[in-house]
This record gives structure tokens, C-alpha cells and sequence, in this order.
């Protein structure tokens, strides 16, 4: 299983670690920390250094109640940054965004991937990423990140998200855009409970006999939070153990803060795989 981008490919027979670079005043684990390019490009070189192959770029926080950003405001933090990190670093970026806008000016400086928690649903999303015939996260989330915490409730959790991801993706194809080249993401955190997100994390390995790559993310989310009752500082040895397990259940992207100690987590895991 590979993805294709850019006259470059993308092993997923193993899973790649993508690091989340949050390019915002306001994000939820991070808080602004590298809001300014020095420093974002300075976390760009650490996270390849400690084993990440995709870096994950983001400008707009998607943190339950998060404000909404302009289209102007998105493309004024994400273009640049784009731009600059394919300048410097040979490595996978994805943009994550739900903006066609912000699709289509990043993927002229670079982009990759379009990771996306509203799977393609936002105006003129679907037609742009079929264009750009570049590798798509399609992500299930219940509401819209400001509401979405508030009451989340399913039947069954793991065949509604499914049956989403599988309508998605239908409708993807249909547009045009090339089964291969989507990845399903079941968005954790994204209207669930604890319960909820466990059940799907449990279930993980359902998703991926889809025949689609999965990407799990739950580094420092409130699902790790709410069983270690610790704040999101304090959360990195929870969030390594749920990527260790979504990639024993077969995720090939795990989107995480903490790259160096997830990395570690895997070479035991591989080495005792191949022993």
C-alpha cells in the first residue's frame, strides 16, 4: 500500500508518523507555542529528525468551541508555511484544512496531502481535491467543532462512522478522485464521548478491512485525558499507548504531538513483530 504525490510515493506497509504542526495562536495542546516561522520551522526539523515523515499543517484550531477563521486569515498562515517547509525539508506535508481556497493555493506551494475534518464537504471542497488529484483524509465528525462536544449520541458508534466513511468515499469517487488515494481518519474527539472513542479505537481494525489506509489521531486528546485524569501536558505516555495500539490494529498514519517517544514505541513493537 502506497500513496502517491508530487512524483513521490509513500510506504504504508509500516506505519508512518505524522507530526502535527499546529500554525495557530489558539490551538489545544499546544497554545501558540510555534506561531511565528522561526520557531515553526524549528519544530519542522525536530519532528523529521525524531522520525516523523509527514508533517501536518494546520491554521485553523478544530478544539471543541474553537472560533472560526477567514479564508484570508487561513491562507495568510498556511501558503507561506507550506512554502517554506518544502523549500527546506524533504517530507510529506499535509495541510489540514476544509477550505477549497486553501487546497488550491497550498497545493501550488507544496502540499501533498489534504487532511480534512469535514471530509470534503464544504463548498467547492470535493471539486477542488479532485482536481488536485492528490492523496485525501476523509475524517467522520458528529456537528461542527464548536458544538460537537456538547451531546454527541449513535446507535453504534462504529457502524455509523463506517457507514459515513464508506458514503464519502463513494461520493468521492464519483467526483473523480481515485479510491488509492483516500484515507479514512474516524476522528476522535470529533463528536464522540470517551466511551464512543474507545469502542472505535477497540474496533479499529474494522475500518482498516475496508481496504483503506487508516489514520488514527487521539495524541493528547481529551478520550487520553479523561482515563489519566492529567492535564494535556501530561498526557504523552497515554497518547504513545493509543498509537501503539491503533497501529496494532493496523493504522499506517498515526497523527501525533509527541514523535521521538511514539517512534521509540514502534522500533519495540517492530523488532519484537520480527523476532
Amino acid at each position: 500500500m502506497k500513496l502517491y504525490a508530487n512524483n513521490k510515493s509513500l510506504d504504508l506497509s509500516h506505519p508512518q508518523i505524522m507530526g502535527i504542526l499546529n500554525f495557530t495562536p489558539d490551538s489545544f495542546s499546544d497554545s501558540g507555542k510555534f506561531f511565528s516561522l522561526d520557531k515553526a520551522l524549528f519544530q519542522v526539523e525536530k519532528m523529521l529528525n525524531e522520525g516523523a515523515s509527514i508533517i501536518d499543517i494546520g491554521g485553523e484550531s478544530t478544539r471543541p468551541m474553537a472560533e472560526d477563521v477567514s479564508d484570508q486569515e487561513e491562507l495568510h498562515r498556511v501558503v507561506p508555511l507550506v512554502e517554506a517547509v518544502r523549500q527546506r525539508f524533504d517530507c510529506w506535508i499535509s495541510v489540514d484544512t476544509s477550505k477549497a481556497i486553501v487546497m488550491q493555493e497550498a497545493s501550488k506551494v507544496g502540499m501533498d496531502l489534504i487532511n480534512d475534518i469535514r471530509a470534503l464537504q464544504a463548498p467547492n471542497a470535493l471539486k477542488i481535491a479532485a482536481e488536485l488529484d492528490l492523496p485525501v483524509c476523509l475524517m467522520h465528525m458528529q456537528g461542527q467543532p464548536r458544538t460537537m462536544q456538547v451531546n454527541p449520541q449513535y446507535q453504534n458508534v462504529v457502524q455509523e462512522v463506517l457507514a459515513f466513511l464508506r458514503q464519502r468515499s463513494e461520493q468521492c469517487m464519483q467526483a473523480g478522485i481515485k479510491k488509492e488515494q483516500l484515507i479514512w481518519d474516524m476522528g476522535f474527539g470529533f463528536g464522540k464521548t470517551v466511551q464512543h472513542n474507545y469502542q472505535l479505537l477497540n474496533q479499529l481494525g474494522v475500518f482498516c478491512d475496508e481496504g483503506y489506509p487508516v489514520l488514527a489521531g487521539l495524541s493528547r486528546k481529551s478520550m487520553i485525558g479523561a482515563v489519566l485524569d492529567k492535564p494535556v501536558e501530561e498526557r504523552m505516555v497515554g497518547s504513545v499507548a493509543g498509537a501503539l495500539i491503533a497501529a496494532q490494529k493496523g493504522a499506517k498514519i498515526l497523527r501525533v504531538h509527541d514523535v521521538a517517544a511514539t517512534a521509540d514505541a514502534l522500533k519495540i513493537w517492530q523488532a519484537t513483530e520480527n523476532a
